[in-house]
C-alpha cells in the first residue's frame, strides 16, 4: 500500500502493536490503528516548557485536510474582575493519560477527524504565554470546529490540571481542574 500520497512511509519496525509510519512532519513515528492508517491522535502533551502553535499545527496537517481548527489558550490579566499578575499550573501524575483518553474520545465521537492534537502548559506562566492548544483537522470546516470545540471543553472538565492565579491585590486563588 503506497502512502506517499499521506507524507507516510511504513517503517520497518513494526511490531506487536501496530507499525510504525514515519509521518509529516518528516522524521515523527505514529503507531497505526491496523494495516495501513496512520492514527488521528498525533500529539499528546503536558509541559513545562513554552508551547508552540506550529508544532501543532504541524501535528495536524494532513493532505486530505480541507479545514484545520486551532484553539489557543492563552494567560489573560483579569478573572472576575481582578488584575491577574501571573498564575501556575499544576498536573496530576495522570494527566497525560487523561489527556489521551479525551483524545480517544474524540475521534470516537468524531471519526471524520482526521488528526488530532493537544498541549497543555504546567509551570509559572506570565500575561501573555500559552497555555493550552488543541487542534484538529478534517476533510470539512464544520467537523473540524465541532470536534475542536468538543476537545477543549472535554480537556478542561476533565483533566486534572489546576491552576493559582495570584492578582495584583496580593490575593490569590486556586481554580479547579485546567
Amino acid at each position: 500500500m503506497s502512502l506517499a500520497g499521506y507524507g507516510a512511509s511504513l517503517d520497518q519496525r513494526g511490531g506487536t502493536h501496530g507499525s510504525l509510519l514515519r509521518c509529516r512532519p518528516a522524521g515523527w513515528l505514529c503507531r497505526t490503528r491496523y494495516l495501513g492508517q496512520v492514527s488521528q491522535i498525533r500529539l499528546i502533551a503536558i509541559r513545562d516548557t513554552p508551547l508552540s502553535v506550529d508544532e501543532v499545527r504541524n501535528a495536524i496537517a494532513d493532505p486530505a485536510a480541507g479545514g484545520e481548527v486551532l484553539f489557543v489558550g492563552t494567560v489573560r490579566d483579569n478573572d472576575a474582575e481582578k488584575n491577574v499578575t501571573r498564575l501556575s499550573y499544576s498536573a496530576h501524575p495522570s494527566a497525560e493519560a487523561e489527556l489521551r483518553k479525551v483524545t480517544e474520545g474524540i475521534v470516537a465521537k468524531y471519526p471524520e477527524a482526521i488528526a488530532i492534537a493537544a498541549a497543555h502548559r504546567t509551570g509559572d506562566l506570565s500575561v501573555g504565554d500559552l497555555a493550552v492548544v488543541v487542534g484538529v483537522s478534517c476533510a470539512h470546516r464544520a467537523e473540524a470546529f465541532h470536534a475542536c470545540h468538543a476537545l477543549i471543553d472535554e480537556l478542561k472538565a476533565t483533566v486534572p490540571i489546576w491552576k493559582h492565579q495570584r492578582f495584583t491585590d496580593g490575593t490569590d486563588e486556586w481554580v479547579g481542574s485546567a
